[in-house]
């Protein structure tokens, strides 16, 4: 897959299949219009485009809201997109300038001159351009003085849940990390860093990785205990995973710890990502170590029960 950071680098196709949007998450809604954005590329002999926003809208237009938490950064979404078969990823920067462009300039500047669109594929209730004024209707009424065709892909549900980024999120900041999976269609994930941390773990037999996400608005699940998949140097483990502020020795920062099982390399500074399976328990005060030992104890056996299928 190529990536062109500006629509100023993209060289315009002869059958251009092109759809856009900011794709956060690439959860199974947007899977429905990729897929049909790579028949049409398939059945034309042309080629797949899709045009997405960086920053996210959201955090330019409203700055001073520090709330919303992303799915994906750049660099995952683009690796989830070029996963799925796309051919190009043009990325819009996104500013306030840009926000003023009205729905008609959109089409024109970029879906015309820019990219040279052929097809435009676009998801239910689609809207673009200033004050997202542009819509489906819009597009439809215009497309054919610009030379291109346009076909929208109705709502998708999933046993009676609408597949957006918003639910996802919900279910994430609740721990509902199998929910989340259903709706992306895999299970979500995160990379950080391995960083220092206080080694209380491993005085308790449960020696983690200590993991510094860098994205100030990734999202990251609530508070618990949870089994994950590790990738580390092109390798996957199994392992669990707790995020919280460790009330048991009165913590005040909010810690992200991985326990890899049988696992025993010096990997500070390195890189690892994790995927959640299964959430095991909320955070919770214990008495003592002793006790919360105990508990990692039933934590373990519960993780490895909820990865067995996992080879």
């Amino acid at each position: 897959m190529k990536i062109y950071h500006t629509p100023d680098d993209f060289s315009r196709l002869a059958y251009a299949v092109v759809t856009s949007g900011t794709f956060d998450g690439v959860h199974l809604g947007h899977q429905k219009v990729l897929n049909r954005l790579k028949e049409t590329a398939d059945r034309n002999k042309g080629e797949t485009v899709v045009i997405t926003f960086w920053p996210h809208p959201r955090l330019v237009l409203h700055p001073e809201d520090q709330s919303l938490k992303l799915l994906n950064t750049f660099e995952e979404k683009a690796e989830l997109l070029k996963q799925e078969g796309i051919q190009h990823l043009v990325r819009i920067p996104f500013t306030r300038e840009f926000s003023q462009l009205s729905s008609s300039e959109f089409v024109k500047r970029i879906l015309v001159d820019a990219i040279g669109t052929r097809k435009l594929v676009i998801g239910y209730d689609h809207h673009f351009g200033k004050n997202r004024e542009g819509s489906f209707e819009q597009l439809r009424l215009s497309s054919a003085g610009h030379g291109f065709d346009v076909e929208e892909i109705p709502a998708q549900d999933i046993d009676h849940i609408t597949v957006s980024s918003s639910a996802i999120r919900r279910a994430l900041e609740s721990g509902d990390v199998s929910t989340a999976s259903h709706l992306l269609g895999r299970s979500y994930s995160l990379s950080g860093i391995v960083v220092k941390g206080d080694k209380l773990g491993r005085v308790m037999g449960y020696p983690t990785a200590n993991i510094s996400v860098e994205s100030h608005f990734k999202l990251i699940p609530s508070d618990g205990i949870y089994a994950v998949r590790v990738q580390h140097g092109g390798h996957w483990h199994k392992g669990m995973l707790y995020i919280g502020v460790r009330p048991t020795v009165d913590g005040v920062r909010r810690s992200i710890e991985v326990n890899i099982f049988d696992f025993d390399s010096d990997i500070y500074g390195e890189s690892l990502t994790v995927t959640f399976e299964q959430l095991l328990r909320s955070d919770a005060r214990f008495n003592d170590l002793e006790a919360l030992k105990s508990q990692l104890d039933k934590d373990k056996q519960l993780a490895q029960e909820a990865l067995r299928k996992f080879q």
